[in-house]
């Protein structure tokens, strides 16, 4: 039975432990780490040409507050549109947060912060990179990469999607076809936790370190209790007033919002998907840019894909980053031995990060399956439980394998290059989860 987050604080409950619980966030998740709730209403957003409209649009109806979470906000037209969309709800006296990474933004900080601060939006970054040594240091390597919006406490989008043109490629340039991504418009109980996530991102970046160090300061502090309830005060989240009824109310739409942190739930989204792959009886579609799954996550789907389960991949054909395909090509031979279907999407490039598992679960989120995602980055994904929902996605995915590359087994030949190139992108990648402050087996 799923365990629902409490309402109350307990009496007695110490500053440092409660400061603790609010940066966490209140929900606890037992097994996969996902809580569904009922009663939710979810809409499939493709690309920015749908997103930003209807974001635009929220913001324009906003009275209250605005909370906005990102890994790249752009300074094209189409970024633009929803900047400008934020200072007018600033100026109408709308609380408008925002919070972007400084890695994935560091090209437009110096640019965008005045520019909202001046209309009253208040702008922080998360992890700011003040000169070039300072990603050498390890924690620089856990970037913010959610995007998250929540507009009055009824609204939410999540998704996979940056403050960036569909035709807009921050290293390759323009190019003629969108790329392929995905968001959702969310409004119902699951809006909360989005809402809570994004204010505890807030708080963290507003002090400029990770709420570790905050710890440490208050001890060492000569008044840490004072020094923790101002803390408090700021890190105070939104009560869970409602999510009792509506988890105990599971008619459709049954929305769970999973995020990956660096704090408890540090592979949540990846035990997600493992479940929900071990449940599957039909099939798995799994559309991802960045693959380089570990290896419970490989059994995962070769186990399934034995049992007759289809299994298809979507990858990226058209290359982005090629480190990051040699690392995705080099799993090839073990998937496909196993009856993994590949496929490699060519028409543009790929960025969406969604699944679809038989009739009824699908997620749509910022993590690709790769250590980036499923080890470091704050990511966040929504699981859908619904049958109109996961019919929709499928149609989508159904039509973007249709005019996509199958790589077949014989295609990848026989090579003495093929295990050496996996040593070596496995030497890499534990090289780089070592210096990144990761341990354990992936």
């Amino acid at each position: 039975m799923e365990r629902l987050p409490r309402t109350e604080d307990p009496a007695g409950d110490r500053p440092a432990r409660r400061l603790a619980r609010l940066v966490r966030g209140p929900v606890r998740h037992p097994g996969s780490h996902a809580v569904y709730t009922g009663n939710n209403r979810v809409r499939l957003l493709r690309g920015g040409d749908e997103l930003f409209p209807a974001l635009c649009n929220a913001l324009e109806r906003a009275r209250r507050e605005v909370w906005l979470a990102t890994y790249i906000f752009h300074d094209d037209a189409a970024a633009s549109t929803v900047a400008q969309a934020l200072c007018r709800a600033a100026r109408r006296g709308v609380r408008v947060r925002v919070v972007i990474d400084g890695f994935g933004s560091f090209a437009t900080i110096a640019a965008l912060l005045p520019l909202l601060r001046q209309a009253g939006a208040q702008a922080v970054v998360y992890r700011p990179l003040h000169r070039w040594w300072s990603l050498l240091q390890p924690g620089q390597f856990r970037r913010l990469h959610q995007k998250l919006c929540v507009v009055d406490e009824r609204l939410a989008f999540v998704g996979g999607i940056n403050f960036l043109d569909d035709r807009l490629d921050v290293r390759h340039g323009w190019c003629e076809a969108p790329r392929l991504d995905y968001a959702v418009e969310l409004s119902g109980p699951v809006v909360l936790p989005i809402e809570q996530t994004v204010r505890a991102l807030w708080t963290r970046a507003s002090f400029g370190r990770d709420w570790r160090d905050e710890l440490a300061a208050f001890a060492q502090s000569e008044h840490p209790v004072a020094m923790a309830r101002r803390f408090l005060r700021r890190a105070q989240t939104q009560r869970w007033k409602g999510m009792a009824q509506a988890a105990a109310d599971m008619r459709p739409v049954r929305v769970a919002f999973v995020s990956r942190d660096n704090l408890r739930r540090r592979r949540t989204i990846e035990h997600s998907y493992i479940e929900a792959i071990s449940r599957a009886r039909e099939r798995i579609d799994l559309v991802t840019p960045y693959f380089y799954p570990g290896q419970s996550f490989r059994r995962a789907l070769c186990d399934a894909a034995e049992r007759g389960v289809r299994v298809r991949l979507l990858l990226q054909g058209k290359v982005d980053y090629r480190i990051a395909a040699l690392a995705a090509r080099a799993l090839y031979d073990e998937l496909l031995s196993h009856g993994v279907r590949i496929y490699e999407y060519t028409p543009a490039f790929l960025h969406a990060k969604v699944a679809v598992v038989d009739d009824d679960w699908a997620t749509v989120g910022s993590s690709n399956i790769d250590p980036l995602s499923l080890l470091l980055n704050l990511e966040a994904n929504v699981v859908v439980r619904d049958h109109r929902f996961t019919t929709e996605l499928a149609q989508e995915l159904d039509a973007a394998f249709a005019v996509s590359h199958e790589v077949r087994p014989e295609a990848t030949g026989a090579s003495w290059w093929r295990p050496l190139r996996r040593g070596i992108v496995a030497w890499g990648a534990y090289v780089y989860l070592r210096v990144a402050g990761v341990t354990g087996r992936y």
